[in-house]
C-alpha cells in the first residue's frame, strides 16, 4: 500500500478542531491564513501521499476562505506550484490580478511563492463538506519555462476532457485506492502524474512545444494505454483504431511503444488474456460459459482464444477455470472445518 499520512480533526472535541486545523496549516510548507464560519466545529480531514517528485493531498473540510499573504511568503517560501482539482463544492482562486470561479471537476493553478487567495465552499454548507485533491509540484520539477507560468495563475482548467480528464482520473484513483499500489510504485506514479500535469499545463499555455519531447511522449503513451483499457471489449480494437482515436499514424503509434516491453497488438492481447484469466476463476462468474467470458474481453473466436490462452499460460481456459474452482473448494472446506470446531 502507498504510505499515507492522515490528519483528522474529529479525533478531538468540536471546540478544539479548528485550532488543530490551523496548527496543521501553519506547519505546512506554504502556510495560509484561514477563516471559516464553521470554526466552532471544524470537522476536517487531510490525507497526504508522497509520490517521488510530487505530493498529493486529499482534503475535505467545511467551507473556508484562505489567504497567503506577502508576510507568510517571506516567512516560508517552499518554491512549490499548487495544482488543485475541486471534487466537491465551488470555489474561487485569485493570484496576480486574475480571479476565477472553480466548479467541481475543474483545476486551478497557482504559485505558492506568491500571495494568493483561495475560497472553497460546500454546495450545501449545513450538510456537505468541500473536497479537493491538491498536487504540490516543486518549481524545479516542472519542465516548463518559469517566466511563462504566470499566465496560468488563478485560472481554471477542465478536468473532464482530454489530458485534464486523464489527470483527474489518475488523481482520483491514486488517492481513492492507495491500497491497490505498492510503496515501491510511488516514484513511478509520481512521474506519471507529473507528466500528465506538465502536458495539461503546457497545452493551456498554448505552447505545447515548451513541453519536453520525452514528457509529451510519456503522457501520450499513458493516454493511449488508458484508452486501450477502456475499450478492451471492442473486437475492432487494434493499432489502426488506437492510432485514429489519437490522431496519429500507425507508424507513430508503433514508434511510441518501442521503449515498452510489448508491441501495441501484444499489449492489447496480454491485457485481454489477463482479464479472461481473472474472470475464469471468479466464483461469481462460474456459471458463465468460457466463450462468454472470452467474448466480453474481445475474443469472439473460441479456437483463437484457446490457442492464445494456452500459449500464454500453458493450460487451456477450461483447465484454468477448473483448477481455480478446485482450489476455492479446498479453501472453503478447510474454513468450514475450522469454523465447525468448538471455541475454547
Amino acid at each position: 500500500m502507498l504510505p499515507r499520512d492522515t490528519i483528522d480533526t474529529t479525533v478531538l472535541p468540536p471546540g478544539e478542531r479548528f485550532g488543530m486545523w490551523l496548527g496543521l496549516v501553519a506547519r505546512t510548507s506554504a502556510p495560509l491564513r484561514i477563516q471559516s464560519a464553521h470554526s466552532d466545529d471544524f470537522a476536517a480531514r487531510a490525507d497526504f501521499i508522497a509520490l517521488g517528485p510530487i505530493q498529493l493531498v486529499q482534503y475535505e473540510y467545511p467551507s473556508l476562505d484562505a489567504t497567503r499573504t506577502r508576510k507568510l511568503v517571506r516567512q516560508s517560501d517552499p518554491e512549490l506550484y499548487i495544482l488543485a482539482l475541486t471534487t466537491g463544492g465551488v470555489g474561487t482562486s485569485s493570484q496576480d490580478g486574475r480571479r476565477s470561479e472553480i466548479l467541481a471537476g475543474e483545476f486551478t493553478f497557482y504559485d505558492g511563492s506568491r500571495p494568493h487567495d483561495v475560497c472553497h465552499h460546500a454546495t450545501e454548507p449545513d450538510r456537505d463538506l468541500a473536497t479537493s485533491i491538491v498536487t504540490m509540484i516543486p518549481h524545479a520539477a516542472l519542465p516548463l519555462p518559469p517566466q511563462r507560468m504566470a499566465a496560468l495563475y488563478g485560472g481554471r482548467m477542465s478536468g473532464s476532457e482530454g489530458i485534464g480528464a486523464l489527470l483527474a482520473q489518475f488523481l482520483l484513483q491514486v488517492t481513492g485506492h492507495p491500497e491497490q499500489y505498492h510503496a515501491a510504485d510511488a516514484s513511478r506514479l509520481g512521474a506519471v502524474g507529473l507528466d500528465l500535469a506538465t502536458t495539461m499545463l503546457g497545452r493551456h499555455l498554448v505552447a505545447e512545444d515548451a513541453v519536453p519531447t520525452e514528457v509529451r511522449r510519456r503522457a501520450l503513451l499513458t493516454q493511449i494505454q488508458s484508452y486501450i483499457h477502456r475499450h478492451l471489449g471492442d473486437t475492432t480494437l487494434g493499432p489502426q483504431v488506437v492510432a485514429d482515436a489519437h490522431h496519429i499514424s500507425v507508424r507513430s503509434l508503433h514508434r511510441l511503444f518501442e521503449a515498452e516491453d510489448a508491441s501495441v497488438a501484444s499489449y492489447i492481447r496480454d491485457l485481454r488474456l489477463a482479464r479472461c484469466r481473472r474472470d475464469l476463476t471468479d466464483p461469481a462468474l462460474r456459471n458463465q460459459p468460457v466463450q462468454t467470458v472470452a467474448a466480453r474481453w474481445g475474443f469472439p473466436d473460441k479456437a483463437h482464444f484457446s490457442r492464445a490462452f494456452r500459449a500464454a499460460y500453458g493450460t487451456t481456459p477450461q483447465e484454468h477455470r477448473d483448477s481455480g474452482l478446485d482450489l476455492a473448494r479446498i479453501v472453503n472446506r478447510q474454513a468450514s472445518t475450522v469454523n465447525s470446531q468448538p471455541a475454547d
